[in-house]
């Protein structure tokens, strides 16, 4: 069936995509599959109506154009961040206790801590090498493989473990890597490692960005295969779901994808939200395809829509109390809409009907999220994009349980009805 197919392909992304930098790596791969032309920033573009192009940032974040026949009036933009909270290593990683080489790691993001103890951990990232000709190289590293664990402390040790105690990061998380080992042995086994995946023998490392991950592979839960259970569905499912809308769509209009790293630590670098990525891209795009000038740059923005596209709490069978009773997205109920007086959330009126009647359009279910008012609400990068871009934005997701945990739950059904919803957004002929 064709969302047999289409789930299969979201969950072979999942599994290949432990980073942030492996996530672009996997979506350029597939856009250049699909005949979308690479391109770089520190060169002069040459860019044709109807041509279809990408460009990354940082290997971390990338943005794809799907430029239309005619004049560049307007875009329908899809967003969405590519990293997830986690466990990344620091610089100085090794460590010892007990006998042990232990690799001493820092919380990334928001992440819920306890489902990482006693996961079968491996190790993924990118590391920075020089050859032995002198010139240097940034490599991808995927340990596929459970290399380490974080082991639960015994609950006759720790009578008090099931009564809510902190965890402290600093000392009670870092994996166990190697019994006996010490800081040689890291860097051996990386060493041995980049050889066996990229042939790098006599290849000195001067640095590394690497990331622990969960060994347990994404996979369809449930009687009917109703759910989708894996590591970072927050947000590579939305990524995912981008990308299949765009890839979808007839070709006929100005649509755009962009995804961000660095949404779950504010989005405030370079490539994230907050940084200048996506608005030096336009301006290229627009200096070559669109009106001349800043007027005719702040006409092609107002006349685009961006939809931001973040998961969406579902409502917790075991915790109903945590939504407010109007306001509780179910799982397979259809893309919800996500709302924020407080301006946590893009969207408005305007940009939620545009939403709802694209769902209309293809015949898919709408819900509508707006978190208890006596609760915090977290953020996208919707608000972020809207501040720095001054694109109308609204933000939507596919509902799903245990954000932020080292392995997140969705519905099966959601991922076409979002994609479909998506492929109509890049499809229309005229935006509101």
């Amino acid at each position: 069936m064709p969302q047999d197919d289409l789930l299969e392909r979201l969950l072979d992304f999942l599994r290949r995509s432990p980073t942030p930098w492996h996530a672009v790596a996997n979506m350029a791969a597939r856009l250049e599959g699909a005949g979308f032309r690479r391109l770089d920033e520190t060169e002069a573009w040459q860019l044709a109506p109807g041509e279809r192009v990408f460009v990354t940032r940082n290997d971390s974040s990338i943005i794809a154009l799907q430029l239309p026949e005619g004049a560049l009036a307007a875009l329908r933009m899809i967003g969405a961040h590519t990293d997830s909270p986690g466990l990344r290593l620091k610089p100085h990683a090794a460590q010892t206790a007990a006998g042990w080489l232990q690799l001493g790691v820092e919380v990334y993001g928001g992440a819920l801590l306890a489902p990482w103890f006693d996961r079968e951990l491996g190790l993924a990232g990118r590391v920075h090498v020089r050859h032995p000709d002198g010139h240097l190289e940034g490599v991808l590293l995927h340990v596929d493989r459970a290399v380490a664990i974080i082991p639960s402390l015994a609950i006759h040790l720790d009578r008090e473990a099931n009564n809510g105690r902190a965890l402290n990061a600093q000392t009670e998380m870092a994996p166990v890597f190697l019994q006996g080992g010490d800081r040689p042995d890291l860097e051996r086994l990386l060493l041995a490692w980049l050889d066996e995946q990229h042939g790098l023998s006599g290849a000195e490392i001067l640095d590394v960005e690497l990331a622990f991950h969960d060994m347990q592979p994404p996979s369809r839960v449930g009687v009917e295969g109703e759910l989708i259970a894996g590591a970072q569905l927050d947000n590579l499912l939305s990524c995912f779901i981008g990308l299949e809308a765009l890839l979808a769509s007839d070709g006929s209009q100005g649509a755009l994808l962009v995804a961000n790293d660095h949404e779950e630590v504010g989005s405030a670098s370079a490539c994230g939200a907050q940084g200048p990525f996506l608005g030096d891209v336009l301006k290229r795009v627009n200096a070559q395809l669109g009106e001349a000038g800043d007027e005719g740059f702040i006409r092609l923005i107002q006349a685009s829509r961006m939809i931001s596209c973040d998961n969406a709490h579902a409502l917790h069978p075991n915790f109903p109390d945590k939504h407010d009773a109007a306001h509780g997205p179910a799982i397979n109920g259809g893309p919800v809409i996500k709302v924020n007086a407080n301006q946590r959330y893009a969207t408005n009126s305007a940009t939620a009907a545009m939403f709802r009647d694209l769902c209309r359009e293809v015949g898919e279910p709408v819900q509508t999220f707006v978190t208890r008012a006596d609760m915090a609400c977290g953020s996208t990068i919707g608000p972020i994009t809207a501040t720095e871009l001054g694109v109308p934005t609204l933000d939507v997701g596919v509902p799903q349980w245990a954000m932020h945990s080292i392995r997140e739950t969705a519905g099966a059904r959601d991922v076409a009805s979002l994609a479909r919803v998506l492929t109509a957004f890049c499809n229309r002929a005229e935006l509101p």
